[in-house]
């Protein structure tokens, strides 16, 4: 049974009855560590401060003035909670921007279509591109095919099998196309179920080849087209789109931490992405991991007690069409606080704050027995496994570099219903959840921050 659905005396109790008894801990650990439970599943304030984040940020793309406006208020909000240190880390991002966007099926039917442009793609002429579509379900059938698609819309339509796989025709369909000869291209969202919502992300051109409008339709919509090219018609689309790159612009990463008791210059790092796509509000992807890692900090804070190491928290910028923020921590962290020998573990959270499992761990055997005991800690509310192999995209740059790095695991069966999307709304989430979230993430970075030996790499 959940705990959220329990009262905080019962949670507590239940709490130090499963604690008692691992020797590896103090009793002041366990306190400690019923106390964040307790403390994390009792509040509301991250919660609200999500809501609040985007229900007045919302659409932070990278170079947009939401997001600047968005770290802003991050920043002031922040200093409230008086941390040891609170600052702002420049970043230059890339600036692209979507404007107007516009598809409509002229044949066999009319029929204005959901659609995004993908980021990073050109915009079409002025009055817009106009073809023939061509349906591949691969990128062997285009090839197979390619007689048949010059001077024509190519059509993706692949089935969402994993992320990983799918979204190869997101990423590298513009350029696949273009040599081809194809005029424009367009993909099904990369999505594991849709309601008529397009997904947008992140494509890249490939140097030295042609570069092609490239959107996403929904699914229902890509189905469509190909139901009607299997019958024998003619299937002609008009896309209208505005999108283009601007000069790169200044962005800033958002740190914050509490300085450690006995070795301050050892770091335990945790966050999530500060910048979230323009067509959403951004509160899964990745709203969510960052306040939950922020107030994850908020709580050890609370406590009174001051862990024996550095517990910092980064709200990177640019993760979704850059990764520019990452790189850039990872610069200073080498070249001027040179710490990155220091870092003792990267803890990210961006799958969504859904009910938490866990966390997935890359580094050593010793480090990873270790965080299996403190996934003891967490027994109460289920979230404290820990499986061998994860990460994520922002603390990527990091691990490649040597740092044990570990990923929230959470009961993410509709993550890609939503990501990308325009539906990326407070409502996908719930408080229980959430809260439980930033239990995980408060536990693990506070045991590790203060055992007495370092987590070993």
């Amino acid at each position: 049974m959940k705990l959220n659905r329990i009262s905080l005396p019962l949670i507590l109790f239940i709490i130090s009855t499963v604690v008692s008894g691992q020797p590896k801990f103090t009793s002041n650990h366990k306190k400690i560590s019923s106390q964040l439970i307790g403390t994390s599943l009792a509040n509301t304030k991250g919660f609200d401060r999500l809501t609040y984040l985007n229900d007045y940020y919302g659409p932070r793309l990278s170079g947009s003035q939401v997001l600047e406006n968005g770290i802003d208020w991050i920043v002031e909000e922040m200093k409230k909670d008086g941390f040891d240190k609170v600052w702002t880390q420049p970043v230059m991002v890339p600036h692209w921007v979507r404007g107007k966007e516009s598809a409509t099926l002229n044949t066999p039917i009319q029929k204005n279509l959901p659609m995004v442009s993908l980021g990073g793609s050109i915009g079409t002429p002025k009055d817009g591109i106009t073809g023939e579509i061509m349906v591949v379900n691969s990128f062997e059938e285009l090839e197979e095919r390619s007689s048949e698609a010059k001077g024509k819309i190519v059509l993706f339509n692949v089935e969402f099998t994993t992320y990983g796989q799918t979204v190869q025709y997101r990423t590298n369909g513009a350029s696949a196309a273009a040599k081809h000869g194809a005029i424009a291209s367009v993909i099904a969202s990369v999505a594991s179920y849709s309601m008529q919502t397009p997904h947008t992300g992140v494509m890249r051109y490939e140097e030295g080849v042609k570069k092609i409008p490239h959107a996403a339709l929904t699914v229902e919509d890509a189905n469509l087209i190909e139901r009607f090219i299997k019958r024998g018609e003619k299937v002609e689309l008009t896309l209208n789109m505005e999108a283009k790159t601007l000069p790169d612009a200044e962005s800033r990463n958002v740190i914050a931490e509490i300085t450690g008791s006995e070795f301050p210059d050892q770091i335990i790092v945790m966050g999530g992405h500060i910048d979230a796509w323009d067509n959403g509000h951004g509160s899964m992807d990745d709203g969510g991991g960052c306040v939950a890692a922020w107030e994850a900090l908020r709580l050890i804070k609370e406590t009174g007690q001051r862990p024996k190491r550095t517990i910092r928290v980064v709200l990177w910028t640019n993760e979704e069409n850059g990764l520019r923020g990452a790189n850039e921590y990872l610069r200073w962290v080498q070249e001027e606080e040179k710490s990155l020998e220091k870092h003792v573990l990267a803890m990210e959270s961006d799958s969504g704050v859904f009910d938490p499992i866990g966390f997935g761990f890359s580094g050593s055997d010793e480090a990873y027995n270790i965080l299996l005991s403190i996934g003891e800690l967490l027994k109460p509310i289920e979230s404290g496994k820990v499986t061998k192999g994860g990460g994520g995209a922002d603390i990527g740059p990091l691990m490649r570099n040597g740092v044990p790095g570990m990923g929230l695991r959470v009961e993410g069966s509709k993550y890609f219903w939503f990501h990308h999307t325009a539906v990326d709304t407070i409502d996908k989430l719930n408080i229980y959840d959430f809260n439980e979230c930033v239990a995980t993430m408060a536990v693990f970075a506070y045991m590790v921050a203060d055992m007495d030996e370092t987590l070993p790499r």
